[in-house]
């Protein structure tokens, strides 16, 4: 939190914003010394707020691009100040920081929070109708939970799925409070490595397990895709569905596979 702030570096800066404003020339050299050291005494109030919703966050939204907005918060908040408000700065400098921050996030995102929405729907109508089936859930179960039709789930599912993107940059892996990145999958993948070995066997058991709890057709389009390497037109032309359908499908089971492998190793 912030350090102690006295109350006569408070007068001394109220005073200063009553001089006129000199680019240059006597008198203007201690102008602004005030507001810079009032500045420096707020940051770690900054750094707080900024950890404190970095906690909820993924780990691709880095911790310095919080802090730098939540700056901007804290400069535009103690120049609109004003004792009179009859409120403490801190209580007032607050919600601008936090809001700072906030509009640094929304441009992060490029995906509406409608579309946000929507994703975190469908995620929490998939995981309640696992929990009350025991099973993997379908297609037309999870759109009668949503009560639409099936044409309407189709182009619902696929709006959804346009947000789901990964970023190299992005936490691949997290041990012993060691992160890893994407990078550090790929990188030399032909290297002799028996930690490494061992640890993709069983992620291949654990992945088989959680495909065999796929129903059929998702099964069947995750072998025909992954394994035989078919494009989702071929794979259409297969089962005789449209290509859209197999996207679906597609999409649908790397959804419900992602929520099987997250109760697996959370169990």
């Amino acid at each position: 939190m912030a350090q102690f702030v006295s109350e006569d570096l408070w007068q001394e800066y109220l005073r200063e914003k009553t001089l006129p404003v000199r680019v240059e020339g006597p008198g203007s050299e201690g102008r602004g010394v005030a507001r810079e050291r009032l500045l420096v005494k707020y940051v770690p109030l900054v750094k707080y707020v900024a950890g404190k919703m970095m906690a909820g966050l993924p780990s691709t939204v880095d911790y310095n691009d919080l802090v730098s907005a939540g700056a901007i918060g804290l400069i535009g908040a103690l120049d609109r100040y004003d004792p009179n408000f009859g409120v403490k700065f801190e209580t007032f400098v607050l919600p601008r920081i936090r809001g700072a921050i906030l509009d640094e996030l929304r441009k992060l995102d490029w995906a509406p929070r409608s579309l946000r929405s929507k994703a975190r729907r469908l995620e929490k109508t998939i995981v309640q109708l696992e929990k009350e089936l025991g099973r993997a859930v379908t297609d037309t179960e999870v759109a009668g939970r949503l009560q639409m039709t099936s044409d309407d789930f189709v182009s619902f599912a696929r709006e959804v799925n346009s947000t789901s993107i990964i970023s190299l940059d992005g936490a691949g892996a997290e041990e012993q409070d060691q992160v890893t990145s994407m990078y550090d999958v790929l990188e030399n993948p032909l290297a002799e490595n028996p930690l490494r070995d061992l640890e993709n066997d069983e992620i291949k058991k654990l992945l088989i397990r959680s495909i065999e709890k796929l129903p059929e057709q998702e099964k069947i389009v995750m072998a025909l895709y992954y394994y035989e390497e078919l494009t989702l037109r071929e794979i259409g032309q297969v089962l005789i569905i449209t290509e859209s359908r197999v996207s679906q499908i597609h999409s649908k089971a790397i959804d419900t596979l992602r929520s099987i492998l997250a109760s697996e190793l959370l169990s």
